[in-house]
């Protein structure tokens, strides 16, 4: 007499893996291979745009006069300006053209000739908003879509934990183990796909699991805020730092290129510098830079002058506590940011994984499902 099969963890773990993996699968593939175009954002901004390159000469313009220039011929409110430490790069200049216009519209100006040139669009700004819109929200209202893609994203955390559990075979040994790490290509269709999912998946797993629980910061308001809590630091932190006040003085108000000056004192050292202007809502220069030489491209440390030149606050990205540094980079944490094109290629290679998962996943499931009828 046979002996009757039990139901247990693992074919649990199997069922589970299984059947959110259908019932997820169309929402899964839309937003990881919507992933796959924004993880080089930029960069395919960049190549449908025409690129602006200034010729320098020994005649730079002060950014006194320039920001003058600006104010005069662009309407708005002139809130920030980048100083690119490639002498090849035009400055941009940062404008509030309307009370809409939240993060501002940038002006490129030429500092050797003093020319205002509004920046370029890209030709295929059109087709990234899409991929940021099916991404974010798979094309559907905000309130409806952005639970959808949290829902979906939660799926997609416990399809990778099944998943792992199930890539260990019955008896953990080196040799049932060791064909979990390769694709046996020069086998059937069906055993091909199914190294495709068994093994890429694994592969994989590490990064979706990191864009996954990032990726619910922008889905449920109360994730965010947990997650924050629980690493003591708080996730989009755009209200600023420390609370400050200008230090009492009789002197004269510094120039703009007395800030840069201190700026450049403070931080010795080559990159991007980006200075926000005082205004009725904050008096102070609070000026950012980035560190060409620092691990990650999208840090910077941060200076804060009052408009008498005092320095009131002053912070190094790499001094500042590690729940804290944690909580500023859950962005390119998510979007692959971090370590540049490094870590941009690898976040590319695991959506694209992550995309072929539900196809391949079901075919797994359809061809179990032909041997069972026969």
């Amino acid at each position: 007499m046979a002996k009757k099969k039990t139901y247990g963890f693992r074919k649990f773990i199997n069922d589970v893996h299984l059947w959110l993996g259908i019932g997820s699968g169309i929402v899964l593939f839309l937003v990881c291979f919507s992933g796959t175009f924004l993880a080089f954002e930029h960069e395919i901004k960049d190549l449908f745009t025409e690129k602006m390159v200034v010729t320098p000469t020994e005649n730079v313009k002060s950014i006194t006069e320039l920001t003058s220039l600006v104010k005069n011929n662009v309407d708005g409110e002139l809130s920030r300006v980048t100083l690119p430490s490639n002498a090849k790069e035009p400055y941009i200049f940062t404008i509030k053209t309307s009370p809409k216009d939240r993060r501002g519209t940038a002006f490129y100006v030429n500092p050797y000739t003093a020319e205002i040139l509004k920046a370029p669009k890209s030709s295929a700004d059109g087709f990234m908003m899409f991929m940021f819109r099916m991404h974010r929200w798979i094309m559907l209202d905000v309130p409806i879509g952005r639970p959808i893609v949290g829902i979906a994203t939660i799926i997609f955390l416990i399809l990778s934990v099944t998943g792992i559990v199930l890539w260990f075979p019955k008896k953990v040994k080196w040799k049932n183990m060791k064909s979990g790490f390769k694709i046996k290509m020069n086998a059937n269709w069906k055993r091909v796909n199914h190294d495709l999912h068994n093994t890429l998946g694994f592969y994989a797993c590490i990064f979706i699991v990191i864009m996954g629980l990032t990726g619910l910061c922008w889905s449920f308001e109360g994730y965010r805020e947990g997650l924050g809590n629980l690493i003591g630091a708080k996730i989009f932190n755009r209200g600023g730092g420390p609370k400050l006040e200008a230090k009492a003085s009789d002197g004269a108000t510094i120039s703009l290129e007395e800030a840069i000056a201190i700026s450049q004192q403070e931080f010795d050292y080559e990159g991007d510098t980006r200075i926000s202007f005082p205004n009725e809502r904050s008096e102070f220069y609070n000026i950012s830079k980035n560190n060409a030489t620092s691990f990650s491209p999208v840090t910077s440390d941060v200076l804060t002058l009052d408009v008498y030149g005092n320095v009131l606050n002053k912070e190094y990205f790499n001094n500042k506590p590690l729940n804290v540094r944690i909580a500023s980079l859950i962005k390119p944490l998510h979007t692959g940011e971090i370590f540049g094109m490094f870590s941009k290629i690898i976040y590319f290679l695991a959506c694209l994984i992550a995309t072929s998962l539900p196809i391949t996943g079901t075919l797994i499931w359809i061809n179990k499902m032909k041997k069972k009828k026969k």
